[in-house]
């Protein structure tokens, strides 16, 4: 089968992986290329590292909506196009050009979370299990027609990254599976309950501010949900506090919300929740590298008495 690619991050490269191997991968069409941090060195997405690796065609237009892009895709002739986080909504004239449709493959199981942040959102609300959606792809954002869903559990350990992980992996064997149902005719249609969608949109910085008056469980949830990206943060003394691992302290403590409470020999520094307590097991302090709990302590960068605040 002929298939057109659309994606950019590394949740994406596990699924063209597998379709590279079993199918003809037309073209690949990715973000723009944009500089690092430091506004230096252009930074390649890394379903282009892919693609270029394995000599599959990269295109990388501003739009996907004019006519030039329109004519591109309808030159490529596709029978199927596969759409994995490329960050782009799809008009329908694009959507109507190849046999077999446009699918997606979401890291949700949706109708619940759809939008940018299905995994962080997932952890952050202290769900028990998640999944992958492959659809076909609609006008209206993650509301297409469900193919198959494929269901794991969110593990106590879970972080961001472990759970995007495994969701990636999932993703691209649900894909295939797809991918072979369609071949066949077979691949069903099961319209979502859109009375029953939620939505979630890009976390911005201002929102991964850690909130020390809620639960051990919320906080703790919060900052595995962020972790590594774009992580929980508090301030110590005016300068930014990023926050990466946790642990819940099932104890009581006097003293304010954000207060260290106590001090852990060789593991951390105890911060007083509304229920409890969360040891900080690693961080990265303001201008500093991420260091661990108890390089913290040793380092008296962290010390009782010391007051985590909004700013």
């Amino acid at each position: 089968m002929r298939i057109l690619f659309m994606g950019t991050p590394e949740f994406a490269v596990p699924s063209l992986e597998i379709i590279h191997k079993r199918h003809d991968v037309v073209g690949v069409f990715t973000k723009v290329d944009k500089p690092n941090l430091r506004g230096k060195k252009i930074k390649f997405s890394q379903v282009k590292e892919f693609a270029l690796k394995n000599d599959i065609p990269v295109y990388q237009p501003n739009s996907v909506r004019d006519a030039e892009t329109l004519d591109m895709v309808k030159e490529l002739n596709p029978d199927l196009i596969i759409v994995v986080a490329y960050g782009k909504i799809l008009p329908k004239e694009l959507i109507d050009i190849p046999r077999y449709g446009v699918i997606n493959v979401h890291s949700s199981l949706l109708p619940k979370y759809r939008g940018a942040a299905p995994i962080h959102a997932a952890i952050i609300n202290g769900e028990d299990e998640t999944g992958v959606t492959i659809m076909y792809i609609a006008e209206e954002l993650d509301a297409g027609d469900i193919i198959l869903q494929k269901k794991t559990p969110i593990y106590e350990e879970d972080t961001l990254e472990t759970l995007h992980d495994r969701l990636a992996q999932i993703g691209s064997e649900a894909l295939m599976e797809t991918v072979d149902l369609i071949e066949k005719g077979v691949a069903p249609r099961t319209p979502q309950d859109h009375n029953k969608a939620t939505f979630v949109k890009p976390i911005q910085k201002e929102e991964c501010l850690v909130d020390w008056s809620d639960t051990k469980e919320n906080i703790y949830n919060f900052i595995r949900g962020l972790n590594p990206f774009p992580s929980a943060h508090s301030y110590l003394d005016g300068k930014i506090f990023k926050i990466y691992e946790v642990e819940k302290v099932d104890k009581e403590y006097s003293g304010d919300f954000g207060e260290v409470v106590d001090i852990v020999k060789n593991t951390g520094p105890v911060v007083k929740a509304k229920n409890g307590g969360l040891l900080i097991k690693s961080a990265k302090p303001e201008n500093k590298k991420k260091i661990s709990g108890s390089d913290l302590i040793n380092g008296n960068l962290v010390k009782i008495g010391d007051s985590f605040k909004e700013n």
